[in-house]
C-alpha cells in the first residue's frame, strides 16, 4: 500500500464485499468517475474507464450504477459537485499519509477523516507539508504476467529502453513504474508483445520507504482500513514499508 494500485486494494477487500457491498460499490463508482472526468465517457475510446468498467463488472456492481458514475464524470447534472481532493496525513511513528478523495461534500469527508485519524494517532498536516515525499508514478500492472512473458530478463531490458524505470513482482503479478509523460509509449511497448494491461495509471509513489514499529504499524493498518471503507476515499498512499 505504499503506492500499489487501486485496482490491488479493491482485490484486497474482495473477500468481505457481502459486507460492505454498498461501500464498495460507491468507491469504485468513483473510480469511474474520475477516469470519465478524466478522458470521456466512451470506454472504446478511455482505456482506463474501460479497465475500471472490467473491475465492476468483476464485483457485481450493477449496469445502472456504472452508467450514472460515467454520466457524473462526462458532464452530467451533478458533475459540477464533485470535488477532488487529495489531504496529507502525519500518522503514527513517523508515517505520513496522503488520502485521495471524491465527495460532493466537503464537510463531510473531512468530518470522517478527522475522527479516523483522531482515533488512530493521526492528524491532519498543512498543504505541501508532507506531498514533497512523494512522487508521481505511472504504474501499469500486469497481471499473470509469468504466462505472458517467456524470457524475463529480455523484457526487462527493452522495458527499461521503452521507459520503464522500475519493475516490482507482486506475487503473480508485475507492477512496472514510468515517468507519467512515458505512459503510453510504454503501453504501446507492450501492446506490441500482445501482453495484457490490467490497469494502469498515474499514482503517488513514496520517494523513501521507512520501518515502522509494530504499534505504530497496527495503528496505521487499522486506519487505512478505516480509509477503505470510507466511500469517499478513492485511494491513499503511505511511505511504511510492508504495510498489508
Amino acid at each position: 500500500m505504499s503506492g500499489h494500485s487501486k485496482w490491488a486494494k479493491l482485490k484486497h477487500t474482495k473477500g468481505a464485499i457481502d459486507a460492505k457491498k454498498s461501500a464498495m460499490f460507491t468507491k469504485i463508482a468513483h473510480v469511474i468517475t474520475i477516469a470519465a472526468r478524466e478522458g470521456g465517457g466512451d470506454p472504446e475510446a478511455n482505456p482506463k474507464l474501460r479497465m475500471t468498467m472490467e473491475r465492476a463488472r468483476i464485483i457485481n456492481m450493477p449496469k445502472d450504477n456504472i452508467e450514472r458514475a460515467i454520466k457524473r464524470g462526462a458532464g452530467g447534472p451533478d458533475s459540477a459537485s464533485l470535488e477532488e481532493i487529495t489531504y496529507e496525513v502525519i500518522g503514527p511513528g513517523g508515517s505520513v499519509v496522503l488520502v485521495e478523495v471524491l465527495t460532493d461534500n466537503k464537510n463531510r469527508t473531512i468530518s470522517n477523516l478527522r475522527r479516523v485519524l483522531n482515533h488512530y494517532g493521526g492528524t491532519l498536516a498543512t498543504t505541501n507539508a508532507v506531498l514533497w515525499m512523494f512522487d508521481k508514478k505511472g504504474i501499469i500492472e500486469i497481471e499473470n504476467y509469468q504466462s505472458q512473458i517467456n524470457n524475463f530478463d529480455e523484457f526487462q531490458l527493452e522495458a527499461i529502453d521503452a521507459g520503464v524505470e522500475d519493475v516490482e513482482n507482486i506475487e503473480t503479478d508485475l507492477v512496472l513504474y514510468v515517468k507519467p509523460e512515458n505512459m503510453e509509449a510504454v503501453k504501446s511497448f507492450l501492446f506490441s508483445k500482445n501482453i495484457k494491461i490490467t490497469n494502469a495509471d498515474v499514482e503517488w509513489r513514496a520517494k523513501n520507504l521507512i520501518e515502522a514499529n509494530s504499534t505504530a504499524k497496527g495503528q496505521l493498518e487499522s486506519l487505512c482500513a478505516e480509509l477503505e471503507e470510507d466511500s469517499d476515499v478513492t485511494d491513499y498512499y503511505t511511505n511504511v514499508e510492508g504495510l498489508e
